[in-house]
């Protein structure tokens, strides 16, 4: 469905050109039009009717007779790749850019603390763009006073709304699973802002990259499809691989920073298992070689497979088996427990248990060692077995 156009939105600054242009003459309803109609907008007679016979804004003053000379010198005044007005579409423009420069950052050879630089460029970029939707949609997405008055900086600005807030509107334009990917990007920024991390992009990698994927989903159904990112952000190949094993390595020889560890183990244990496995919230891509029939299908790098098809299905069955096997802390376990009636069985007596059992045997499937140093994540199956000795001990953890 292509993107809704506001047809009667006009800004101030428009209105008083508009005003000064009819002072002048020599311009009809169609020719001022022309200068004002754009890509995100369109705009009809009417409105120039009102303004013509004073109707609407009356009260709002023509332009000056250097500021019409200085529009009329410069027009159009536009970006040169999407056609949209660097003044009219400043927003969505910022926003663009913002994401760009995000996804560049991360890519840039030779950086080492690429998330931090992605994440913060990205929550400027998602920002401007739920500002440039509501600005659209005729929503005032300015603070207030108690009073109504506009709430102003310092330096007598106008206080525009966070990310956060944006995500709380109750016409958020952006599915569920988006909100809770941009609500992890946002608390994991509050860590790093406040605290010094070490590199945390292994971790993360695949919540920013379903950011970015997100962002561009968003702006193309909010605003067109001409404003997708593709062509300024091809596929990027890898020229690195690794095993398994070797990844394993690499991730337990660089300690996780204690609260982000805590912070993501946190947030993830408020997930639903829907919310968890959404590729919206985390997207994760597997490289798969191809052996193909022909010689110009075995050089393709990169292929497609839609998830509802035969292979895909198939596919994504042995990455939740290999991969996305559900994980829990034990702190998550003991606690588990407890909300399910069993509020003695704490961290001492996890601990306990698990010693006696030899939980930690790689043999009984229990759990593994987690992707960093020092760490343990337990299955499922680790799950039931506590459960079943809770309820066999009774009254001992009630």
């Amino acid at each position: 469905m292509p993107a809704r156009k506001r047809g009667n939105t006009l800004e101030k600054w428009e209105i008083a050109l508009i005003k000064a242009m009819l002072n002048r003459g020599g311009y009809n309803d169609q020719d001022i039009l022309a200068y004002f109609t754009r890509p995100t907008r369109s705009i009809n007679h009417a409105r120039i009717a009102e303004i013509r016979i004073g109707a609407k804004f009356k009260a709002l003053k023509a332009a000056s007779t250097d500021e019409l000379d200085d529009f009329l010198i410069n027009w159009p005044d536009v970006d040169a790749e999407t056609g949209l007005s660097l003044r009219g579409d400043e927003l969505l423009i910022k926003a663009r850019e913002a994401m760009i420069a995000a996804v560049h950052t991360f890519n840039g050879a030779g950086l080492i603390f690429r998330a931090e630089l992605f994440i913060v460029t990205s929550i400027i970029g998602w920002t401007y763009l739920m500002h440039a939707w509501f600005r659209r949609e005729g929503i005032d997405y300015r603070y207030r006073n108690a009073d109504g008055t506009i709430k102003k900086t310092k330096q007598g600005a106008d206080c525009y709304w966070e990310l956060g807030k944006c995500l709380r509107h109750a016409r958020c334009p952006v599915p569920r699973g988006v909100v809770k990917n941009l609500d992890f990007v946002l608390e994991l920024r509050h860590e790093i802002e406040h605290r010094s991390t070490n590199r945390i992009d292994e971790a993360v990698s695949a919540k920013l990259q379903a950011c970015c994927l997100n962002f561009n989903d968003a702006i193309k159904a909010l605003f067109g499809s001409q404003y997708g990112l593709e062509r300024r952000l091809p596929i990027a190949l890898q020229f690195v691989t690794f095993a398994a094993d070797q990844l394993a390595v690499l991730k337990k020889g660089s300690n996780l920073p204690g609260h982000i560890e805590t912070f993501i183990d946190a947030f993830e244990h408020g997930l639903t298992e829907a919310e968890y496995v959404d590729p919206a919230y985390r997207y994760r891509v597997a490289f798969v070689p191809i052996a193909g029939n022909r010689a110009s299908s075995a050089d393709t790098a990169v292929e497609f497979v839609k998830g509802d098809s035969d292979e895909g299905q198939e596919i994504n069955r042995v990455l939740l088996k290999e991969v996305d096997k559900r994980r829990y802390t034990a702190k998550q376990v003991w606690e588990m427990m407890q909300a399910e009636g069993f509020p003695k069985f704490n961290q001492q007596a996890h601990t306990a248990l698990w010693k006696e059992l030899d939980a930690k045997n790689p043999a009984h499937g229990y759990g593994r060692d987690g992707d960093y140093k020092g760490t343990w994540v337990w299955y499922d199956k680790w799950i039931e077995r506590v459960r079943a000795h809770c309820q066999e001990q009774g009254e001992r953890y009630k």
